[in-house]
């Protein structure tokens, strides 16, 4: 049996999430309510098949017909609206390149939102990496599933490692650099727009036993969206590593976090901050700037964490993992504030941050107006001030009347100072006369 943690969820604000698992559904999960929403399990796109597992994901998030690319277990690639949930394209990657092998998965996805305006709305631009190393990039014309999908011009290829598997693959903010790396191959970045290579990272000194640490990367992201030279990965061996291009090839900073191999890391809004999941469930916030962790997220979870998403307007942070649960955290509290089963193994999260509530005017807003501020005062000030005048009038008395409450006090105690004499005096008679009669009768001869 798993092991769970049974945790008070405070609700979270109204969001949208897509979940992608091991069968190849993706689920739609929603919260209505402004205040301490449930997330609920609303749309569910796709039919269960193991052979339809999600191997990458990524999505084009704007107002205007969002899109979405998922790439699975099959070699096929699937683009549909993020909306409706309704196929734009399908692709097969085994039509191009020999990519029927099973242990020659696509592990990188990246859909570019940076596009012509006047043709977004028609193809889309799409990049892609197998486990071999085997890049593309393609441009698909949008149409419906009934008339089907074509490619427009012939993909870009090349290869980004010579061997080793690909494990990671991340495009930065302006979608001009993407970096690589894996198991056998050491981090390095290209340039999309001549498809060169510009920087390959060099692994780390032995230590002082001598002993070399493999080079395994198992996940990366850039720490800003406009900047492309510092990112950070994360090892198999539980370490977790900052690079900056600029400065050298070898790791500027590099820590330990517990005892297994790192299987998630996403960054901040803040361009410093990162959160890191491992494969034992464990999950912490860390100032990449210091190595320093700024704290653990409460409530363990019972499965490898594979996928971290932060939201990019609410401070919200989803993850899920091989436990089946999506669960939500607030990034500044680092509670736990929702947590929503979902029966398969999770392998991507992604937030939809176009998400409105509709009837949204009907729901009670987050900040009070200026009336209602002054109405709650004069309500929560109205029983201190009667408080206060009962006890003065309880207190506070007229000179006179203490006057006479101090006479007759002192009356008492004189009165209770006489009568105790008194009784004293005739305490001492009684006695004086019995031992008088005790001597007597103790004499002889009377």
């Amino acid at each position: 049996m798993p092991r769970t943690t049974t945790v008070e969820c405070s609700g979270c604000p109204p969001l949208r999430a897509l979940t992608f698992d091991a069968l190849g559904l993706i689920k739609v999960v929603e919260a209505h309510d402004k205040q301490r929403g449930v997330p609920q399990v609303v749309e569910r796109w796709g039919d269960p098949e193991s052979s339809k597992c999600v191997m990458a994901v990524s999505m084009i998030d704007r107002h205007s017909r969002p899109l979405l690319a998922v790439a699975r277990k099959n070699n096929q690639i699937d683009v549909l609206s993020a909306v409706k949930g309704d196929i734009q394209a399908t692709i097969s990657d085994a039509n191009d390149l020999d990519i029927q092998s099973e242990e020659n998965n696509i592990v990188g996805l990246h859909l570019f939102a940076k596009q012509n305006s006047e043709l977004a709305s028609r193809y889309c631009t799409l990049l892609t990496c197998t486990t071999k190393g085997n890049a593309s990039i393609r441009s698909i014309e949008a149409a419906d599933s009934s008339t089907g999908s074509s490619c427009i011009g012939s993909p870009k290829t090349w290869n980004v490692c010579s061997g080793g598997n690909i494990l990671c693959c991340k495009v930065d903010g302006n979608e001009k650099f993407a970096l690589f790396g894996g198991k056998g191959v050491e981090i390095n970045i290209w340039d999309l727009n001549n498809f060169t290579k510009i920087w390959n990272s060099k692994p780390p000194p032995k230590d002082s036993l001598g002993i070399f640490t493999p080079t395994w990367f198992t996940s990366a992201t850039f720490l800003m969206k406009d900047d492309h030279r510092k990112f950070v990965a994360g090892t198999n061996s539980h370490q977790v590593r900052l690079y900056d291009i600029s400065a050298q090839r070898r790791p500027v900073l590099s820590f330990n976090f517990r005892e297994t191999s790192i299987k998630a890391l996403a960054e901040d809004i803040d361009g410093y901050s990162i959160y890191v999941g491992n494969g034992s469930g464990d999950m912490a916030s860390v100032d990449i700037r210091t190595g320093k962790m700024l704290g653990c997220f409460s409530g363990k979870c019972s499965g490898s964490i594979r996928s971290i998403v932060r939201h990019p307007e609410l401070p919200v942070l989803a993850s899920c993992g091989l436990d089946s649960y999506l669960r939500l955290w607030d990034t500044k509290t680092r509670q736990l504030l929702s947590a929503v089963f979902l029966k398969q193994h999770i392998m991507h999260v992604l937030f939809d941050s176009n998400f409105i509530v509709k009837g949204a005017d009907l729901l009670p807003c987050k900040e009070q107006t200026p009336t209602e501020i002054t109405v709650s005062k004069e309500v929560e000030a109205s029983p201190l001030k009667r408080k206060k005048s009962s006890r003065n009038k309880e207190h506070i008395l007229d000179g006179s009347e203490r006057k006479k409450r101090s006479k007759q006090s002192k009356e008492r105690k004189k009165a209770e100072g006489n009568d105790g004499r008194e009784k004293i005096a005739s305490r001492d008679e009684g006695s004086k006369s019995t031992s008088k009669k005790k001597n007597k009768s103790s004499i002889p001869g009377l």
